[in-house]
């Protein structure tokens, strides 16, 4: 069966060096996604001119969707984002990732109807995050992922994978477990849920919220334990003072089944 063509969108705010070496890292990906959206939630000009300097010889097209600084407003950005995408499927990411030449391969090859994907990621210590950053390092050895506290979320194994699909975190406490920075849908999916929850303003499990949307619509969640590789770039943690207030929110979707959120994606399509 032909793999999905795909859209990659990549978010990201004010960390020009670490969107570099993502950028670098799809650059040199196996398999290349259709096109690359940057949703930015508000960068200054030096994210702008690093994103000019990558669309003059990138190989796909790269595209810059931003919208004015006005606090942490994720969700608003990645609604835009999902609207100017033109493919059938969504691979997401953040943009203080570095992928594994494999990563959109594994997710495209796991692509499945009524399913979205669910990854992780290997967090790399603030040491090794500034070696990284100062060195531009992108390739990854065994060695240095064994340093880590999460080395099986570093490993490929084509049946592993299969196996875990339908097995890994999918039940109990882990059941909304998700990762932004890893994940993957149909875009009709996205369409049929609305999208993002604008409701969420700063920092909060809005990935989660849409994870709960989507399965409480009828489409369920797969792992994607043992590919999809990607290493986390070590930062401070973000502004967390409505972390209450955006939890209510995930567990309201759960407790009463909502499947739509009036404040979504609806209102950046083209009518």
């Amino acid at each position: 069966m032909a793999l999905p063509k795909c859209s990659l969108i990549i978010s990201t705010y004010n960390w020009p060096k670490a969107l570099d070496l993502c950028l670098q890292s799809v650059a040199r990906q196996v398999l290349l996604p259709q096109e690359v959206l940057i949703a930015d939630d508000g960068s200054g000009q030096e994210t702008r001119e690093l994103i000019e300097h990558f669309q003059k010889r990138f190989p796909v097209p790269l595209i810059h969707v931003w919208h004015p600084d006005n606090g942490f407003q994720r969700s608003m950005i990645l609604n835009r984002a999902i609207a100017q995408a033109k493919e059938p499927y969504i691979v997401q990411v953040d943009g203080d990732v570095i992928l594994h030449p494999k990563f959109l391969q594994d997710h495209l090859t796991m692509a499945t109807p009524g399913r979205f994907l669910a990854g992780g990621r290997i967090n790399l210590s603030e040491e090794f995050t500034r070696e990284i950053l100062d060195k531009s390092i992108i390739n990854f050895s065994l060695r240095d992922i064994s340093k880590t506290s999460n080395l099986f979320n570093g490993l490929r194994s084509g049946l592993l994978r299969r196996f875990l699909a339908n097995r890994y975190k999918l039940t109990g406490k882990n059941k909304y477990y998700v990762k932004g920075c890893n994940m993957s849908f149909w875009r009709k999916d996205l369409l049929a849920v609305n999208g993002y929850n604008e409701n969420y303003t700063g920092w909060g499990p809005e990935d989660s919220e849409i994870a709960a949307r989507l399965m409480n619509t009828g489409i369920r969640k797969m792992s994607l334990k043992m590919g999809g590789v990607q290493y986390h770039l070590h930062h401070p943690y973000v502004d967390t003072s409505r972390k209450a207030i955006n939890e209510e929110l995930l567990r309201t979707t759960i407790q009463t089944n909502i499947t739509y959120c009036p404040i979504g994606l609806d209102q950046y399509l083209a009518k």
